[in-house]
């Protein structure tokens, strides 16, 4: 039985701490003192500038680049909790790195996201929250309660007036169709698949495109954008194929090695993107459209602190 303290406390990582101070602010409060230094030779050192002893604590940090460097100061900062005696300690994770590697698809492969959920848990976190996790059966690698809450609403509410009888919701790839599906059903728009391949990670090829889009104003939707190979090489056999606008949006901004040559270079007239990752300024394209997970994320806390349901938040 976990007995948690009676007050709240929210610390944030080096990660995304725009994010924390947002979420910080919905639930009118500011975030916990905290010391997060390296040493020389690279190691991470975290110290807490106030006491938690007893108190319901939520560490925010997301696990992108520089992945290794977030993940490890994410655990330190659990253990650190831990020892101090905190009451309750959960684990905010907006975009959860590793995550990909889900299944082995091939011989002698990890299963990363496991061993992630193996370190957290072995930290001490008593609970993990996170969003649009890149594959759903990744909430049963954890022993410990997990929250995924879903960014999708938000994205699908932005461009809902642009709906109209020439609006199409496009998957970017079969993997995401049923992402894809939700988004359209819920903008009561037509629906298009766009079939391709991976000759190798990072790398996709347009095979064909399944739906009518000629003529179209397209809204890609896809969990995440790494190197944007999917979207732009998606957006481009859009238009190929006669589409008008292309929108496009997604849960996580990666946005790693090419991808904002590419993006700038696409035909995409808007792309909106979650603020799960702190995206930095000069990766900041005109057409992009960051959208806060503030208010998702601080009903969640606010419920979990409670001891409410979380069920009207996936509503």
């Amino acid at each position: 039985m976990i007995n948690h303290g009676s007050e709240i406390k929210i610390f944030s990582g080096s990660s995304n701490r725009p994010l924390a101070e947002a979420i910080a602010s919905k639930l009118n409060t500011s975030l916990g003192e905290m010391e997060i230094t390296h040493f020389s030779d690279g190691e991470i050192y975290v110290r807490y500038d106030e006491s938690i002893r007893g108190k319901d604590v939520f560490l925010i940090q997301s696990t992108g680049a520089p992945v290794n460097n977030n993940l490890m100061e994410l655990l330190i900062m659990i253990d650190a909790a831990r020892r101090a005696s905190a009451g309750r300690i959960t684990a905010v994770i907006p975009y959860f790195g590793y995550a990909r590697q889900d299944r082995k698809a091939r011989s002698r492969e990890p299963i990363t996201a496991k061993l992630v959920a193996n370190l957290i848990t072995s930290a001490g976190a008593d609970r993990v929250m996170t969003m649009d996790l890149h594959c759903l059966q990744i909430q049963g690698f954890f022993d410990i309660p997990l929250d995924n809450l879903v960014g999708g609403p938000t994205l699908y509410n932005y461009f809902k007036p642009k709906v109209d009888d020439d609006f199409v919701v496009v998957s970017p790839d079969i993997g995401s169709v049923a992402r894809a599906r939700k988004v359209a059903t819920r903008m009561n728009a037509k629906m298009a698949i766009i079939d391709k391949r991976r000759p190798k990670a990072n790398v996709m090829e347009v095979m064909n495109i399944i739906g009518e889009v000629e003529g179209k104003n397209c809204l890609m939707v896809d969990d995440m954008i790494d190197t944007a190979g999917t979207m732009t090489q998606g957006s481009i056999a859009l238009k190929d194929a006669g589409a008008k606008e292309i929108y496009g949006c997604c849960s996580h901004g990666v946005l790693s090695g090419a991808a904002i040559e590419r993006l700038s270079k696409s035909p995409i007239t808007q792309l909106a993107i979650l603020d799960t990752i702190n995206i930095q300024k000069d990766k900041l394209l005109p057409f992009f459209k960051i959208i806060s997970t503030a208010p998702i994320f601080a009903s969640a806390i606010e419920n979990v602190y409670l001891d409410r349901p979380m069920s009207k938040i996936y509503d």
